[in-house]
This record gives C-alpha cells, sequence and structure tokens, in this order.
C-alpha cells in the first residue's frame, strides 16, 4: 500500500504541473424566428433582462448549461436563454433546431456538482457532501466535509481536492485525485477523559464517474490520508466510498 501511494503521489506531481484546455463544443449559429428572444444575465428565471435579439436576427450558441443557452447577439452582446425559446430558433439553412434534454453531453459541459457519499474511512462509517467547480475539461476543484462514526471515536473531516479526469469525453471516466484538509477524532470512553485530535493531512485518490442518468452520475472512489500528527507519529488510513452526484 505504502508504494502505491508513493506511486500516486508521484503522478501528483506531473498534474500539478499540467495544464489543460476547457474544450467546449463548437460555436452554432441560429436565425431567430419567435418575435424576439430574451436574453438574461445569468442561466435562471431569477436573472435580470438585459435585452433582446428580434425575429430574424443571427446568434452564435457559445455554451449550454442544462436548459440555458449562453448566446451572442448581432452586436456582441452576449447573454443567456432558455432551452424552450431556443427550440423554436431556425438553423441557417432554414431548418429547425433541435436542442434534446439534459443528457449525458450537458454532463460533459457542466460546470457545478453536488453529491452525497458514504463508505468506510479506516474501519469507521464515513458519509461526506462533495461540491465541485469544473474550470476545464479535465481539472476539477472540489470541497469535501465528512462525519465519520466508529465504534471507539467519532469525528470529522473537511478537505479541498484537485481531480483530474483522464478520459472525459467517456461515459465512465476515470480520475485521479490530490489535496489537503484537515481531520478532528473525538474518542469515546468511560474510565478517562481522552484528549480530542485536530491533525492536518495529506489526500490522495483514484476512482470513476459514471454517467446515469438526466442529472445523476455514479461515483465510487479510493483514498490514502496521511494524518500529519503533532506527535511526530504520522498515520496512514485508508477510505473507500461511493454514491451519486449531479451536475447543474
Amino acid at each position: 500500500m505504502r508504494g502505491i501511494r508513493a506511486g500516486l503521489i508521484r503522478c501528483s506531481v506531473w498534474l500539478c504541473l499540467m495544464m489543460a484546455g476547457s474544450a467546449l463544443a463548437d460555436e452554432q449559429r441560429v436565425v431567430i424566428a419567435d418575435p424576439f428572444i430574451e436574453m438574461r444575465t445569468g442561466p435562471g428565471s431569477g436573472y435580470p433582462i438585459t435585452q433582446i435579439v428580434e425575429r430574424g436576427a443571427e446568434a452564435i450558441i457559445l455554451k449550454r448549461r442544462t436548459e440555458w443557452f449562453k448566446i451572442r447577439g448581432p452586436r456582441g452582446d452576449e447573454g443567456w436563454a432558455h432551452r424552450d425559446q431556443m427550440q423554436r430558433t431556425l438553423q441557417p439553412s432554414g431548418e429547425r433546431v433541435d436542442f434534446p434534454d439534459v443528457d449525458e453531453a450537458a454532463w460533459k459541459d457542466s460546470r457545478w456538482s453536488a453529491g452525497l457519499m458514504a463508505g468506510d474511512f479506516g474501519g469507521a462509517t464515513v458519509y461526506t457532501v462533495t461540491g465541485g467547480y469544473r474550470f476545464s475539461k479535465h481539472l476539477t476543484a472540489e470541497l469535501n466535509a465528512s462525519q465519520i462514526l466508529g465504534n471507539f471515536s467519532d469525528g470529522w473531516s473537511a478537505s479541498v481536492n484537485v481531480v483530474h479526469s483522464f478520459f472525459p469525453d467517456w461515459r465512465a471516466s476515470p480520475f485521479f485525485s490530490i489535496g489537503t484538509g484537515v481531520v478532528r477524532i473525538e474518542p469515546k470512553s468511560t474510565l478517562a477523559q481522552p484528549e480530542d485530535r485536530t491533525d492536518q493531512m495529506a489526500v490522495v485518490g483514484a476512482g470513476v464517474n459514471a454517467y446515469v442518468s438526466r442529472r445523476f452520475v455514479l461515483r465510487a472512489e479510493y483514498k490514502g490520508y496521511v494524518v500529519l500528527s503533532s506527535r511526530n507519529d504520522n498515520e496512514d488510513l485508508d477510505e473507500w466510498k461511493a454514491g451519486f452526484t449531479v451536475f447543474f
């Protein structure tokens, strides 16, 4: 196990030096067929309408976020339009445009994700809430918060991780992660009052994200922790867990 962890740490050095571009779908041009299309400042009905694009004008689709499309109008202004209106646009050739429901392609183009996982952390049960932001096609920044429940001690942990997806276009995409955080262990004792511990930790891991349907992704992963104890007695812990994430 130490050899595997050492190999993962060496790979992390390579990962930290990588730079990956965010390859979005090719730009697509459409012609407005409705009397007008409303453009908002963000991908949601709660964002204000800043302008409209009138019938007959041409717009460029820059990217999609679930049911919302970021478009550029004929004057170069950019904004977000809903799929209901975009469905009634035309191709430059005059044919109607079809935009499918949220699917695997939308997952690959999504930016934000959140999830819930459960598993084993060094012999204790662990529940983890995750939140992530994908800032390129391959790289995602994640924040994890975990509750640890054991027979002899409870605790919690929090970590920040960088996740690298090796084949982001695959339906089941393997990934590697590296991060750092803190862990607090609160021993259970009836005879004496043991000292609670809060220590820094280094984290490396690997796993797979597999698209299921709609906005759901199945996730399974292994993580290796090195707890940097203030007693100069570092501790190695293994974690296995699985769960679901949603993207938006």
